[in-house]
């Protein structure tokens, strides 16, 4: 919000609800330290050059690299579910991966920049199947590397696509490719934007079913957080050329203009967020129709960047 308006009270608000999450930068029970901290400090130090922001970044991207398993090369994703899986890697894990790049440059450490590679890499080979729909977790043999399980814990069941994990891998791919300029991954995000867009059960409006196969569709809850997640994420798609550059940007526009027309919240109510009609994890009754705090912030990133290049501005 800060970065939209320029107004300090919001650089005001965002240094407070930043500084307590200062604790996690050690808190190596988890992979989403790139949300919880990129996404926090790693703004704050961009946008504000806050010199101390960077040591609790470091650390952060330290502390994530324990939990990469060398022989599977992967980063393990969850500790629970213990009776499940071995060691569970979930598609959202992509994201994570943009703190170690981070990490590598301000390093010059390689061992951030090989993990996330190898990460991306296993990931692309085992997550996808053929269409580019994705799993949405899978379950490593730690030792031999070896795939125990392909399963989809948030979404319909386990040959289906989960929404917003399709929208994590795009995401994902396309910042690879910023990344490491490897061609592999831009492929790798244009193929998974056309298993999105040419989805036979993807609405009109661009506004996506929680899952791709729910079985009531089109009487299914949607989830606005992968529409706006891929919105972002096709602004930046769109800036790497290709037949479909100008499609790329045409769907985020009509993305953010159907989700500003008919799927907002009512100002000063819907306590204080932006959109309504996410779904966390309908197969996990958990979150169902409901405002979600990553839809709203994948919304104001997309904003952005639609602003940026509207102005001729870099995105980065």
């Amino acid at each position: 919000m800060y970065e939209y308006t320029k107004d300090p009270k919001w650089e005001d608000l965002a240094v407070r609800f930043t500084t307590p999450l200062e604790s996690q930068k050690l808190n190596t029970g988890t992979h989403d330290l790139g949300f919880m901290i990129n996404n926090s400090f790693g703004n704050g130090l961009r946008l504000s050059n806050k010199a101390e922001y960077k040591n609790v970044i470091m650390d952060a991207a330290r502390s994530l690299i324990t939990r990469y398993k060398p022989n599977a090369k992967i980063i393990r994703s969850w500790d629970h579910n213990g009776d499940k899986w071995q060691c569970p890697v979930i598609i959202d894990n992509m994201m994570n991966l943009e703190l170690l790049f981070w990490a590598f440059k301000e390093s010059g450490d390689s061992t951030f920049y090989n993990i996330a590679v190898n990460h991306a890499n296993t990931t692309m080979k085992n997550h996808f199947r053929e269409d580019y729909g994705t799993w949405h977790v899978i379950d490593y043999d730690t030792i031999t590397g070896e795939v125990l399980h392909r399963n989809t814990h948030q979404g319909y069941q386990d040959e289906s696509t989960w929404s917003r994990g399709e929208a994590w891998a795009l995401y994902g791919y396309t910042m690879m490719y910023r990344e490491t300029k490897d061609e592999t991954y831009l492929q790798q995000a244009r193929n998974i934007a056309n298993f999105i867009f040419s989805n036979p059960n993807l609405p009109e409006d661009l506004i996506p079913y929680w899952d791709y196969s729910a079985p009531e569709i089109p009487n299914e809850e949607r989830d606005v957080s992968a529409a706006t997640i891929t919105a972002s994420a096709l602004y930046e798609l769109s800036t790497y050329g290709g037949d479909k550059a100008g499609e790329y940007k045409k769907w985020a526009d009509t993305i953010l203009e159907n989700l500003t027309s008919n799927y907002r919240a009512t100002l000063n109510s819907d306590a204080g967020f932006l959109l309504l009609h996410s779904t966390g994890a309908k197969s996990l009754n958990s979150e169902i129709d409901v405002p979600i705090v990553y839809a709203d912030y994948y919304f104001l990133e997309a904003l952005l960047r639609k602003n940026k290049l509207a102005n001729n501005q870099p995105l980065f």
